[in-house]
């Protein structure tokens, strides 16, 4: 081992974490599931989701035979849903093409959807006990400022210097336990904001400290300014309360949820509705605006509430087709993005 990653795994021993709820598991299905969703997500947030997930879905077959929806209506809330749908995908990947179990090559791994270097790595580290390194965002912060490495990990020759740092300090024993201690230094010693130097192992010979650069590394994504869209959300209830839905194409934003008809804000909306889904409508109210923002936009949401005038009531339930009506007053397992959950919620109490 390097001095660098006995320090780590020293501290790890004293002050990592240790009673996760995927820790202490070599089932690669359960760490896959962490992993995943990890990603982008703090620990505290993701627990919860992550008890419900094995709770509905034991196993990679189980999670496999499962219909999206389900899939995604346990995601709710938890954001970047193509996570989400990879996680489904992948598992039919698994199931299909590696007969139930999860591939041991670095390849074969990435070749599942939804699995890149790093989370690869972590899998086959954990699960397998195999050498890879891991670069997620509290490695990188702490390999950043440790050794210097200045400039936006976006850039292939800043990743370069990243992954060879990450290879070179990743121990030929005790890997796992290695994976976890780096990835902990990073979230709870190292961190984005205020970072616990003065107890840091590592103090004397990181470069940020003794330059004083903590604040300027690692070097921040160079900013854009965030665009603002507009769209308006229709909800439209029949004379049984029962709210019009859409399902989202598989891809792009809320990929694959359950979604209101969007239009945009100088849209004529009764003939839209008409036009698009034969629906007529009447009394139309404008809600108040609301804000979603995205990684890279803001979304501000112009609810307008209306009424179907047909009489003709005979979706009860949701079809094969890509529209339903759908009854909010009873238990629905949906996938919903989070504004227009807020929108029915707040619709439905009304």
């Amino acid at each position: 081992m390097t001095t660098f990653s006995d320090t780590i795994i020293d501290w790890h021993h004293q002050h990592g974490r240790h009673d996760l709820p995927w820790q202490g598991t070599t089932d690669p299905y359960k760490i896959w599931v962490s992993e995943i969703m990890l990603q982008q997500t703090q620990v505290t947030t993701v627990i919860p989701y992550y008890e419900r997930f094995l709770q509905r879905f034991p196993s990679v077959q189980t999670l496999a035979s499962a219909n999206i929806d389900e899939v995604l209506h346990l995601w709710t809330g938890l954001g970047y849903y193509a996570r989400g749908r990879n996680l489904h995908k992948a598992a039919q990947q698994i199931v299909n093409d590696f007969s139930g179990e999860f591939p041991r090559n670095l390849d074969d791994m990435m070749s599942l959807s939804g699995i890149g270097r790093s989370t690869a790595g972590a899998i086959l580290s954990f699960a397998f006990s195999l050498r890879h390194p891991i670069l997620d965002g509290n490695v990188k912060r702490v390999l950043s400022r440790v050794f210097g490495v200045e400039g936006w990990y976006g850039k292939s020759a800043v990743a370069e210097k990243f992954w060879l740092l990450a290879e070179e300090h990743t121990p030929n024993k005790k890997i796992a336990t290695y994976t976890q201690a780096i990835m902990d230094f990073g979230a709870t010693l190292c961190t984005r904001s205020k970072p616990s130097c003065a107890i840091c192992p590592l103090q004397k010979s990181c470069i940020a400290f003794t330059e004083n650069r903590i604040a300027e590394l690692p070097s921040k994504k160079p900013k854009k300014p965030i665009p603002v869209k507009t769209c308006q959300m229709i909800i439209i209830q029949n004379n049984h309360d029962h709210v019009f839905m859409l399902q989202r194409p598989p891809t792009g934003i809320w990929g694959g949820l359950w979604s209101l008809p969007q239009l945009e804000l100088d849209t004529d909306i009764k003939t839209s509705l008409s036009e698009d889904f034969g629906l007529s409508i009447d009394k139309i109210k404008i809600g108040q605006v609301f804000r979603h923002t995205f990684s890279h936009y803001h979304l501000d949401i112009q609810p307008v509430y209306a009424r179907f005038i047909d009489n003709d009531y005979s979706k009860n339930k949701i079809q094969d087709t890509a529209t339903a009506w759908i009854n909010f007053n009873k238990t629905v397992e949906l996938g919903l993005p989070a504004p227009i959950k807020k929108l029915l919620i707040a619709t439905n109490n009304k």
